[in-house]
């Protein structure tokens, strides 16, 4: 597996932990915690997956310098406390600076989340 060398700073209970990283495509998991939860009933909120598929998007691309410009991306099926989600992004075109990744996060065989991100590679970072 590749060393990351973006999102160093991550906190692998919110935003995952990578599971496998190449050039082009990384996976990311997490178990979902109780912190996670929208409700009494254990409902994670959509933003903890998302960030999840984020994580994997962004260490697809795997610069220092790479953000997320745009998502298109689906809710498909809840996610509960204690699930382990998995999320995998993949490189599916990349135009200069500009990476487009297919994206999706999976609890077991059911898919929660799916669609596009688009990052972008910047000669510094974003906040200089």
């Amino acid at each position: 597996m590749q060393r990351p060398n973006t999102h160093l700073a991550i906190d692998p209970r919110l935003c995952g932990e990578p599971v496998s990283l190449e050039e082009g495509r990384a996976v990311t998991r997490f178990v979902a915690r109780p912190e996670m939860a929208a409700d009494e009933r254990g409902l994670v909120h959509g933003s903890f997956v998302f960030g999840l598929a984020d994580y994997a998007a962004m260490l697809a691309v795997n610069h220092p310098f790479v953000v997320l410009g745009s998502a298109d991306v689906r809710f498909t099926a809840p996610v509960r406390v204690g699930d382990e989600v998995v999320a995998t992004a993949t490189r599916i075109e990349q135009k200069g600076k500009k990476h487009v990744l297919e994206v999706g996060a999976v609890v077991g065989e059911r898919t929660v989340l799916s669609g596009t991100m688009t990052a972008f590679v910047l000669d510094k970072h974003v906040l200089d």
